[in-house]
């Protein structure tokens, strides 16, 4: 939670791209630990991505998924859709690319990491994890 797939024109990013891309993403979500952010990358062949049923070579498609968090209200919908199009634009918008994102919410008791559930959302058990950064001990009931 959160994974950030971004489909794109073979040669659309660099490697420099792609590190401030994903670090961009995941200063969005300064809230939650940094190991939660994923990002992947990639790349689609020209005569692969069709828009319409026509081909399309300056196209981005983002597909996230949410698990830890949910966004409740429209207005935080809105907000959120505007911070991470801010945080997108100087790698597409401008740079001319066209591009669509989604966003898909997952109930949160259908995750796990590294085999633990993850401590419920703004818990203290999340707190450490947030401020050790790191997969730390979490201490499931006994089987």
């Amino acid at each position: 939670m959160p994974l950030w797939k971004i489909y794109h024109p073979e040669n659309a990013f660099s490697v420099q791209d792609k590190h401030a891309l994903s670090q961009a993403i995941t200063a969005l979500y300064s809230r939650l630990p940094k190991f939660y952010v994923g990002v992947v990358f990639q790349p689609v062949p020209a005569d692969s991505f069709f828009v319409g049923g026509e081909p399309a070579d300056n196209f981005v498609r983002i597909w996230v998924d949410h698990i830890a968090r949910t966004l409740p209200t429209p207005e935080a919908k809105a907000w959120w859709i505007k911070a991470c199009d801010d945080a997108m634009a100087p790698y597409i918008r401008d740079r001319g690319f066209d591009w669509e994102f989604h966003i898909d919410e997952t109930p949160f008791d259908l995750w796990s990491i590294q085999g633990l559930r993850p401590p419920p959302a703004n818990s203290d058990a999340e707190a450490r994890w947030i401020s050790e950064n790191k997969a730390s001990p979490y201490d499931l009931p006994a089987a």
